[in-house]
């Protein structure tokens, strides 16, 4: 189970092929931008060098099950169970992320890895359409507001890259298949000035005779995320947002979402929700594995299995999903 930053999914990836054992992760490999075209054309796409390696892993007959987290992973079982119950056709498939969290003390302190925020947010954004594939934009693109539900309310919504993009188009049919994240404006504002400044970059510079990263220099000066959980108030919203035609041949639209409360994870479970919503995943995911609920050989992302054992199992641990029908005015 590598539960490790981006930047080690190569080595471990590649160790548990080479030990011939089963692996999960909860992000894939990383991307680099198009040389040319960045913001027209992928360059090596998220999770291209971990799908260059199916033949082995077909080969090896054990489980590489990539992007298990909740975002990647718990999105894209809601689009495998779109696809299974919900819907004969799928227009669109839209992973929507927001919250209403604030951290006491702090004028900027993100909920997640700094280092990975970074990394998807300032990359261009990835789309993929029927007939077209898949297809690059500048960074914050296509602003939308997006209403989540348990009375977060609207956010605003900006594309971002994320690996929903890169596994559902695979295995799940639809039109069009997209990852927006409720940043919000100051966070936005906060992230572009690291990047005119140059402190979004992973290559060293020279600080007084040491070699620094700038954006490892930035994640040293910001809280850790797993040790704000006491300062933290509100809740976090995970979920898919699915259109098309239900099995009635009627017109649909679904938000099937996953909500944490911060005051609830704490209680529970001693860690803030942004953390915990992450880590219940991978951990039903496995019991699924380990009971051959769940089983397959060479690369597969979540939705490439089936999605009612774990949605299943995931309301028996005490967090329950939900699925809210909606129209377009209620976006």
């Amino acid at each position: 189970m590598n539960a490790t930053d981006p930047r080690f999914v190569m080595p471990l990836y590649t160790a548990a092929l080479r030990a011939e054992v089963h692996y999960v992760d909860m992000a894939m490999s990383l991307s680099q931008p198009h040389p040319d075209a960045p913001y027209r054309t992928p360059g090596v796409k998220l999770g291209d060098e971990q799908f260059a390696l199916s033949d082995e892993w077909g080969k090896s007959g054990k489980l590489a099950l990539v992007g298990m987290g909740v975002e990647p992973g718990l999105s894209d079982v809601f689009a495998r169970h779109a696809a299974d119950e919900l819907f004969a056709e799928i227009d669109q498939i839209g992973v929507r992320d927001g919250a209403n969290l604030r951290v006491e003390g702090y004028e900027f302190a993100p909920t997640f890895s700094i280092w990975t925020t970074i990394e998807e947010c300032l990359n261009p954004p990835v789309i993929w359409e029927e007939g077209r594939g898949w297809y690059t934009t500048p960074p914050f693109s296509e602003p939308e507001v997006f209403t989540f539900p348990a009375g977060i309310g609207p956010v605003e919504c900006v594309n971002v890259e994320h690996e929903e993009v890169l596994l559902i188009p695979r295995w799940v049919k639809a039109r069009r298949v997209t990852f927006k994240y409720g940043l919000g404006e100051e966070f936005i504002g906060v992230l572009t000035t690291l990047h005119k400044l140059g402190l979004d970059s992973t290559e060293p510079v020279n600080v007084g005779g040491e070699q620094v990263a700038p954006r490892d220099v930035v994640a040293a000066c910001l809280p850790d995320p797993a040790e704000i959980g006491d300062k933290m108030t509100g809740l976090t919203c995970a979920g898919t947002w699915v259109t098309g035609t239900g099995k009635d041949g009627a017109p649909r639209e679904v938000y099937l979402h996953h909500v944490v409360d911060n005051a609830w994870s704490m209680a529970e479970y001693g860690s803030q929700c942004v953390v915990w919503q992450t880590a219940v995943n991978p951990v039903v995911a496995l019991e699924l594995i380990d009971s051959g609920t769940w089983a397959g050989i060479g690369v597969l992302g979540p939705e490439a299995l089936p999605a009612r054992p774990f949605l299943d199992l995931l309301t028996e641990y005490g967090s329950p999903w939900a699925c809210e029908e909606r129209t377009s005015s209620d976006k």
